[in-house]
């Protein structure tokens, strides 16, 4: 059954997660207002490409002679900034995000202009970018002229048609209306308001796709993602390994010293018991209670360290009840909501709640917080989880909070982590991993 919200606090009581209040929505109209401006500054924005664009032609055309060696670096430094203003203003406008190339070589005391433009040359993403300024104009810039089109031309039919026209002669047209009567006049200013609701209507249509076709140019080279991709890869492999090593190294060390010393101790007393059983059966029973009594003991340490192996609630119960369980051992005011509509596969849980577990101890030893929310949710793909606590914060990871581990431990399975810490709080820890429901949900809730 679909997994419904639900609050724990740490102290038993269930209460309603209280809510921040909800983003004011912006009106359509403002909306469609605020897309044709941008269409408006994306069209001024294609002719800076065009101009910047040929220079940089302009500077290989001039590198047979000399000049272009040092014309290229500066000319293809402001392309990369163009091109890098567009990338971030696809994602700001439309959503739609492109990975940057990789930067351009930059320059050295020991470089020389020629050294640096034959480095430039050879970069993938250089190219990508002259070739998006070339097409920018022809295909962005008609693109959102479109809109603007119908906008300035439907101002003109509603603002100017009435007041000229009886000052021109018969041979005044507006669109497909002959504008000499008062009829036609005002024929024409309907048409001009339909024009500009026209042009308000598709402008936030042609932004979007207006940012699809740029990131098909100025997405990164294919060679550039996969490079970047085995590196990553390797990485997170390598890391992975060292972690593994270092939980085999862990769990060696807490049988060693735990359940082992405690088992060898219990055969020794056990023999201890057995010799005298016959001479001295009151000492052979304080024994025998003895061993009972580090039995227990050994017990507990295997049931310890198999928690920090895998909780054996996170594989009965699933990541949200083993998430509230975490809640109720918290000292702090917990809050956690979970909509989880199934089980995730079990190495993701893992690594969900011990990530989890990690930015709750942060919470209570750093961040000098009362209370903290958990809201655990998984849609399109994406498990979502995000801690938040009423701390001081300030968090970083750089100065060991433990956060740098989680990120490592997401970082095995391509997940992300996103930290918001302000001075003076709150700090907000968001998590993603990709991953997908293995099972429906089995555990209360």
């Amino acid at each position: 059954m679909p997994d419904r919200p639900r609050a724990v606090r740490s102290r038993g009581r269930a209460t309603t997660p209280a809510r921040g209040p909800a983003p004011v929505p912006v009106p359509a109209p403002v909306r469609a207002y605020v897309a044709l401006g941008r269409c408006q500054l994306a069209s001024l924005h294609a002719l800076a490409v065009s101009a910047t664009g040929s220079l940089v032609v302009l500077a290989v055309l001039l590198l047979p002679v000399g000049l272009g060696f040092r014309l290229l670096p500066p000319a293809a430094l402001a392309l990369r900034a163009l091109s890098d203003r567009s990338r971030t203003r696809a994602t700001a406008w439309t959503g739609v995000r492109i990975d940057p190339p990789d930067p351009l070589p930059a320059s050295d005391r020991d470089s020389t202009a020629r050294g640096r433009s034959r480095r430039i040359l050879a970069d993938d993403g250089f190219w990508r970018d002259l070739a998006w300024a070339w097409l920018e104009p022809v295909t962005g810039g008609l693109l959102v002229a479109v809109p603007l089109s119908l906008a300035w031309y439907g101002v003109f039919g509603a603002l100017v048609q009435p007041f000229v026209w009886r000052r021109i002669n018969d041979g005044n047209w507006y669109a497909f209306v002959p504008v000499h009567t008062t009829a036609t006049m005002l024929a024409a200013l309907v048409l001009g308001l339909a024009f500009v609701a026209a042009g308000l209507y598709t402008a936030p249509a042609a932004l979007r796709l207006h940012a699809r076709l740029s990131r098909r140019l100025l997405a990164e080279p294919r060679t550039t993602r996969l490079t970047r991709r085995i590196e990553q890869l390797t990485d997170t492999r390598g890391r992975a390994l060292d972690t593994l090593a270092a939980e085999l190294r862990r769990i060696e060390r807490d049988l060693h010293d735990g359940a082992q010393a405690r088992l060898v101790a219990l055969g020794m007393t056990l023999d201890r018991a057995t010799r005298l059983l016959d001479t001295d059966p009151a000492a052979a029973r304080e024994l025998l209670l003895d061993v009972r009594s580090t039995s227990e003991r050994a017990l507990q340490d295997l049931r310890t360290l198999v928690h920090g192996i895998h909780p054996p609630v996170l594989a009965d119960r699933g990541l949200g009840d083993a998430v509230r369980s975490l809640a109720l051992d918290s000292f702090l005011d917990v809050h956690v909501e979970a909509r989880l509509p199934g089980r995730l596969q079990a190495p993701v849980e893992t690594a969900a709640y011990f990530a989890v577990s990690e930015a709750l101890t942060n919470a209570a030893k750093h961040s000098g917080a009362r209370e903290v929310r958990i809201a655990l949710a998984h849609g399109d793909g994406l498990l979502r989880i995000t801690v938040t606590d009423d701390g001081h914060g300030g968090a970083d990871p750089s100065r060991g909070t433990g956060l740098a581990g989680v990120r490592q431990r997401l970082d095995t399975f391509d997940g992300t982590l996103a930290l918001h810490s302000p001075r003076g709080g709150p700090t907000t820890v968001t998590m993603e991993i990709p991953c997908a429901l293995s099972s429906p949900k089995t555990s209360s809730s």
